[in-house]
């Protein structure tokens, strides 16, 4: 029997989350399993979920790392999970609402039809469809996108996308060893890795929120990241060594 398609959630500090998150996702229509992959959070995250799974054991799936490792080498290890275990659709989301948990379906939709490789939750997909961020935060990121499709020529408006469904092919056909960036860039380079690789990426317009608990993990040192990896990943390509 096929399984359910995975949802791969990283954490860190999301106690105030996880439990509406696990709610939310059990009682949508589509039937998901989910892997939250969580970095050691000293507000109890791990424990919530481990809570709920005595529920559903078979579709509540926790990896526990020691300490802060980052989102990108989260998602590396989520990919992993998922094909060791055989699934054919992943999806990638935060556990802050940001993105919403009812359009899920459409991203998996979007994959399971043969439509499309990657079906992208996108921000930007149909004019600007963002709620409650601060202007100098959309400012950031919708110039950090134009700066990644400039360099790159990604054709997706939003790069940084983390809200998205993936076929088990492009997993597998992305040596995930080679995946450097950690931040939002790694969203960047998946994409670009992808689309390289000849896969069809399609954008699926959703609304995004700012979230409601929790504090936000941008920083400094992730904005910085993304600008120099655009070019490493440019260059790379350009002398066929991505």
């Amino acid at each position: 029997m096929q399984k359910h398609p995975l949802i791969i959630i990283p954490t860190y500090n999301e106690a105030t989350n996880v439990i509406r998150m696990i709610h939310t996702l059990m009682a949508l229509d589509m039937k998901v399993d989910i892997l939250f992959v969580d970095d050691g959070s000293p507000d109890g995250t791990a424990e919530r979920i481990k809570e709920q799974q005595q529920a559903n054991p078979d579709r509540i799936h926790l990896i526990e790392r020691e300490g802060k490792l980052g989102l990108g080498t989260a998602y590396v290890r989520g990919f992993e999970y998922a094909l060791e275990h055989d699934y054919q659709l992943v999806c990638e989301m935060d556990a802050d609402f940001s993105h919403p948990p009812e359009d899920v379906s459409k991203l998996i939709e979007a994959v399971q039809s043969g439509e499309t490789d990657i079906a992208i939750g996108s921000r930007y997909a149909n004019g600007i469809s963002i709620v409650n961020w601060p202007l100098s935060r959309l400012i950031l990121s919708y110039g950090a996108n134009i700066y990644a499709r400039w360099i790159t020529g990604l054709p997706v408006k939003d790069t940084t996308a983390g809200f998205k469904c993936i076929h088990r092919r492009v997993i597998e056909s992305i040596s995930l060893d080679r995946i450097k960036s950690n931040g939002y860039a790694f969203q960047i380079e998946l994409h670009f890795r992808a689309w390289k690789a000849g896969f069809r990426l399609q954008e699926v317009s959703i609304i995004f929120r700012e979230r409601e608990e929790g504090v936000s993990k941008m920083s400094k040192g992730i904005v910085r990241e993304a600008i120099w990896r655009v070019w490493a990943l440019k260059i790379r390509s350009l002398f066929g060594r991505l």
